[in-house]
């Protein structure tokens, strides 16, 4: 099966860019523009309305926002509203947040995971129309239901890839979100954890995956500095983190983290790529390779 191609939209680039990129994005054929929350740069909801509200048929995901630092009504709030006005095009994830970045605004818990099931809990309960009431130790609502619900639920995704994390997405979330530096082993057993805890909810889990992926003049070089600023070599060694080179080499890769069972592959640029040149190679070079 043909994976869906998506690209990132890098909180490293001027947020103004944004626009230019997901039109590009959505005219050459790329399927999902994704954005990252991170602190402290891009607010995670405002651009994925800003991209969504700048094409026509481009899905827009979020990967992820951090529970910390959002109470779980707002969360809902701002998910059904971007899922009515743009149907079937809003993927939202949900994670723990980089722990020391929580720490500086004063929002990191002792239980992460606590945290996490508790919100994805609620978070689907509301997005589903819910009423509801919950004490937990971190969410707590009481008698809470959306005013504006959408229908379908739009999806919620959850970013994992240690052995809790990915349980807590399989049982509780719509989707699995795996983060770029990732080996196609390292998905496929995050695939194979995610679908046990999946157990016998109707359906597949959707797996989500970000590729490091480099191209243009000297993309070998740039792609082992890349791979550098994230400390893979040193942790992990001589392993496939991403790709480099060519549109033939980059769908290549492609084709092998969707065999690992990633079911749509996102592109990940480096820092010094320009975006809107990067989406239109996605877009125009690598897409149809894919087909």
């Amino acid at each position: 099966m043909t994976p869906r191609l998506g690209i990132v939209f890098r909180p490293q680039f001027a947020p103004e860019r944004l626009p230019d990129v997901a039109r590009v994005a959505d005219s050459s054929g790329i399927d999902e523009l994704w954005l990252w929350e991170d602190c402290f740069d891009h607010g995670g909801v405002a651009t994925a309305a800003a991209a969504l509200a700048s094409t026509e048929r481009l899905a827009v995901g979020v990967g992820v926002l951090p529970a910390p630092l959002r109470n779980v009504a707002l969360t809902a709030m701002e998910i059904t509203t971007l899922a009515r006005m743009f149907p079937d095009r809003v993927h939202i994830g949900v994670g723990h947040g980089v722990l020391d970045w929580m720490g500086q605004v004063g929002a990191r818990v002792a239980s992460p995971m606590n945290l996490l099931r508790e919100y994805t809990e609620a978070l689907q309960s509301l997005l589903a129309g819910e009423r509801v009431t919950t004490d937990g130790r971190y969410v707590k609502l009481s008698d809470v239901a959306l005013g504006w619900p959408s229908d379908p639920k739009p999806p919620v995704h959850v970013g994992a890839i240690k052995p809790r994390t990915l349980a807590l997405a399989g049982g509780l979330a719509d989707g699995l979100i795996v983060t770029g530096g990732t080996t196609p082993d390292d998905v496929a057993d995050a695939r194979s954890a995610f679908d046990a805890a999946w157990g016998q909810r109707p359906g597949r889990g959707r797996v989500t995956a970000y590729l490091m992926a480099i191209t243009g003049p000297d993309a070998e070089r740039r792609y082992e500095n890349e791979i550098a600023r994230w400390g893979l070599r040193e942790e992990r060694g001589d392993l496939e983190f991403g790709a480099h080179g060519d549109a033939a080499a980059i769908a290549a890769a492609v084709r092998r983290w969707a065999d690992a069972g990633t079911d749509t592959v996102v592109l990940q640029p480096g820092d010094d790529d320009d975006p809107v040149t990067y989406a239109r190679f996605a877009g125009e070079q690598v897409r149809p390779l894919l087909d």
